[in-house]
């Protein structure tokens, strides 16, 4: 029981380090989904991703860089197709992404096959 409670005591104290906003473990998430127009060509597609991807490597801010398709069953993606998961370490960073002229030139060359983009911000615990 002793062992129980000591396991709870370092748990509770681990989760409330990580949630106070000066732990490491926290990551600022910068979720991207795009729905792209009906007549966008697969290359177009293509060229998206592979400049997206680019531009998470080139950019120091950007410190995690993931993107897949969607594969939900429940039908709910509202004909949106790529979700992109970009990571910061802090909201400087974030904030010295947005205006970059790398990330400019991305969003703009990707504007004319764009339906709809959702941006959704958020600490990770």
């Amino acid at each position: 029981m002793r062992t129980l409670l000591t396991l709870v005591a370092l748990f509770s104290f681990t989760l409330s380090f990580a949630q106070d906003g000066k732990s490491p473990a926290k990551k600022l998430r910068h979720v991207v989904l795009f729905k792209f127009k009906e007549d966008t060509s697969r290359s177009a597609i293509t060229m998206i991703e592979k400049e997206f991807v680019a531009l998470g490597k080139q950019l120091k801010e950007v410190k995690e860089f993931e993107w897949g398709l969607n594969n939900s069953p429940e039908g709910l993606n509202k004909g949106f197709t790529h979700g992109f998961l970009v990571t910061f370490a802090s909201e400087e960073d974030r904030d010295t992404y947005l205006p970059h002229p790398k990330h400019q030139a991305f969003v703009a060359k990707l504007k004319p096959y764009l339906e709809d983009a959702l941006v959704f911000d958020y600490w990770a615990f």
